[in-house]
């Protein structure tokens, strides 16, 4: 695991985030992941804010490469754990990055990016045409962004300027004729608070195929 040096205050909300539990998150890969991954041919993969590495290892486990990148040391090595314990920690790397201020190098045949929404400041418009640099030829760009806050969610944590299907494809600003747009829907899944009131979220998913290979 490379361990690229990081900035407050980010590093210090995240570090905090992951040390004040055991576990943040399930284990298991996102849905709109494995529905739009499961039909590619595995080859390399980046995935952007890996957090625990539940999807980095879902994908390795179908046949990727797989890098994952986070900002969070504590949530890098429970991710290495992850990978060693379903056996595939030779088919993962782990990166950390300030992602904004850094970026892994190299090309990918999957750039996967879930859920890059944060209440400290980050450049998601910076991060995700980085994102997009990084797709070999022929390769996919995967991003899901919350459309809103969930049904349930009476009074907003903070301040939150949400995407359009629209939006991020403009910010993208993608080469016309270089790449072809094979998903852009909105999902709606259902969602339970903390407290178990049950609702809804409404999910942005974008799957992009850069031409070329």
């Amino acid at each position: 695991m490379s361990d690229t040096p990081v900035t407050e205050p980010a590093v210090a909300f995240w570090e905090a985030r992951y040390r004040d539990s055991a576990r943040v998150w399930s284990g298991r890969p996102n849905e709109l992941l494995v529905r739009e991954v499961a039909g590619l041919r595995p080859g390399t993969a980046l995935d952007l804010g890996c957090g625990e590495g539940g999807d980095a290892v879902w994908l390795a486990r179908q046949g990727w490469r797989v890098t994952g990148v986070d900002i969070s040391a504590t949530a890098l090595d429970r991710a290495a754990g992850h990978a060693a314990e379903a056996g595939v920690a030779d088919r993962t790397a782990w990166e950390r990055h300030t992602l904004g201020e850094t970026f892994p190098e190299g090309e990918f045949d999957l750039v996967s990016a879930h859920y890059l929404q944060s209440p400290v400041p980050l450049d998601q418009q910076g991060v995700l045409r980085r994102a997009a640099a990084a797709v070999a030829p022929g390769g996919t760009l995967l991003i899901v962004l919350h459309a809103g806050w969930p049904s349930w969610q009476t009074e907003p944590p903070f301040e939150a300027v949400f995407p359009t299907l629209e939006s991020v494809l403009t910010e993208l600003d993608l080469p016309a004729g270089r790449w072809t747009v094979d998903t852009r829907e909105t999902v709606r899944r259902a969602s339970t608070s903390p407290d178990g009131v049950e609702g809804h979220r409404d999910d942005h998913v974008w799957r992009l195929r850069r031409v070329g290979g």
